[in-house]
């Protein structure tokens, strides 16, 4: 499959185009001389789940600290409901309706569920502002259930949850203060399968009442099962952009895994014999010999 950009193809089911909530165009973010994205198109609509993908150090932490707010992007635009923004902090990007949920959730352990769900936003009640329990641990109660998670007793350390039960609580969080785009970093990097089953129904859920979804991952078999669109980057740049419509899991899996360098590596490692066996014996100082082809270092950067 070819790794060039691919335009965003209409929706054909008849419910119409759905609405673009946030939009970057073009953009890219520089430390000095390094550049850390660059030329980034992304289309977060109404009702899909947009999934991030890329290995480790292609850009996926980068571009979640600009919808964020915690970075400002040095170059294109970033457009919310149609009008071009930047943010300045993550609170106005959460109080603009873009809410992130961390790998690390921002959760703290040794809190309750109902402090967890109210951390940073707590509510208060009388001249001094003294926390408002009653109200908060029945909102808290209220939206977990409305979510499906059931948690007979609000009281209980959130660390005492399951990695999945954490996840889901920080999404209802997310989806109770207003969030229209749910930036999920990395949701079921650290669960099971039967935990990340659990995320990914409440993701299909967060879409199909209306939000947008942006799902940042290096699982494609996960993105695939609940994905409308894809997008791969590669050290900072785009190498795939495509619609469900127009590529497959194995196709998807492919790209992530490299597509034509790792068919180029599939032919380099051609004449090796994967099922050689060699027989124990003393290893002598430097009798490792450097294979055909071995990487060199020029400026900093490999060579082969």
């Amino acid at each position: 499959m070819s790794t060039v950009d691919t335009p965003r193809q209409e929706r054909t089911d008849g419910a119409g185009q759905p609405d673009s909530l946030l939009v970057l165009d073009d953009v890219g973010k520089a430390y000095g001389n390094v550049e850390a994205l660059r030329g980034v198109s992304m289309d977060v609509r109404q009702g899909e789940v947009t999934c991030v993908l890329g290995d480790n150090g292609a850009g996926k932490s980068t571009l979640i600290k600009i919808i964020a707010g915690l970075h400002a992007h040095t170059s294109g635009v970033m457009r919310l409901d149609g009008a071009e923004t930047t943010f300045s902090s993550p609170r106005e990007a959460q109080a603009r309706g873009i809410a992130t949920v961390y790998q690390d959730l921002a959760l703290a352990p040794l809190m309750s569920v109902w402090r967890n769900f109210f951390l940073g936003n707590e509510i208060t009640k009388g001249i001094f502002r003294s926390l408002d329990v009653e109200q908060m641990k029945r909102i808290a109660g209220e939206e977990l259930t409305k979510m499906g998670i059931v948690i007979p007793d609000l009281d209980r350390p959130i660390g005492a949850l399951s990695g999945g039960q954490k996840q889901c609580i920080a999404i209802a969080r997310a989806i109770y203060f207003g969030a229209k785009v749910v930036i999920l970093d990395e949701p079921t990097a650290a669960l099971g399968v039967k935990q990340s089953g659990v995320v990914l129904k409440y993701i299909a859920k967060m879409r199909d009442a209306g939000l947008g979804v942006v799902f940042i991952t290096h699982n494609p078999h996960h993105a695939f099962l609940v994905g409308n669109h894809f997008i791969i980057l590669k050290l900072g740049r785009v190498v795939l952009d495509a619609h469900r419509a127009d590529l497959t899991l194995d196709q998807l899996t492919a790209e992530m895994a490299g597509g034509q360098e790792l068919a180029e590596l599939s032919h380099e490692l051609g004449d090796l014999d994967p099922e050689k066996v060699v027989e124990p014996h003393t290893v002598e100082h430097g009798e490792v010999a450097a294979p055909t082809g071995a990487m060199r270092i020029v400026d900093g950067d490999p060579e082969h």
